[in-house]
């Protein structure tokens, strides 16, 4: 946090006017929550939420003030679902999607939009970080590129869209967060990663 921090205030030292923030950093981490070791899981927390949600405060405040900014929050298409072996990165990015959808509402009218960008798995070195390279979620078929996914990311920020879900076959999917219950999901998530 400490680094954000500096972050911004060498930015504003330097009298530099952000007009775009993509927040994108974040990790996850494969395996049972129990099992996983705590400190790595608080600099997740630490990262995918509360690093992103200062940054996005104080840039969009700036932004506000100039009545002019665009925010990208990348969240993913977990966000919309319980993740057994990936329990708390699931969990970060449902905040980072509930979070970005709030804020880009009370941001209305003032010039500022706020993106949250929802990839599916994408070829990155994401899941060998996560060392979720035998789940079936990264194995399973061929993945978009970064550069395709941030390609989408940046024309949503532009057009301001809200959400922007990546993929068809990830915008399909969302039709299961509406008629299946929790509990099925996490049935159904936990299959598809063991």
């Amino acid at each position: 946090m400490r680094t954000v921090k500096q972050l911004y205030k060498f930015i504003e030292t330097k009298g530099l006017n952000v007009g775009y923030l993509v927040n994108n950093a974040g990790f996850g981490d494969y395996g049972l929550f129990v099992d996983g070791k705590w400190d790595k899981q608080q600099q997740m927390i630490d990262l995918n939420i509360t690093c992103l949600t200062y940054l996005t405060k104080v840039f969009a405040k700036d932004m506000k003030r100039r009545r002019s900014g665009r925010i990208v929050n990348v969240a993913s298409i977990a966000s919309f679902y319980p993740g057994p072996l990936m329990a708390e990165y699931y969990a970060t990015k449902a905040y980072v999607l509930r979070f970005s959808v709030a804020v880009a509402n009370e941001l209305k009218g003032t010039g500022v939009t706020v993106t949250a960008l929802c990839p599916g798995p994408t070829a990155s070195k994401f899941a060998t970080t996560a060392a979720a390279t035998r789940s079936g979620i990264f194995n399973s078929r061929k993945l978009p590129t970064s550069e395709v996914v941030a390609s989408y990311g940046y024309k949503a920020m532009l057009k301001g869209k809200t959400v922007a879900i990546h993929g068809i076959g990830n915008n399909l999917t969302m039709v299961l967060t509406r008629l299946v219950p929790a509990s099925l999901a996490a049935k159904i998530i936990r299959r598809v990663q063991s």
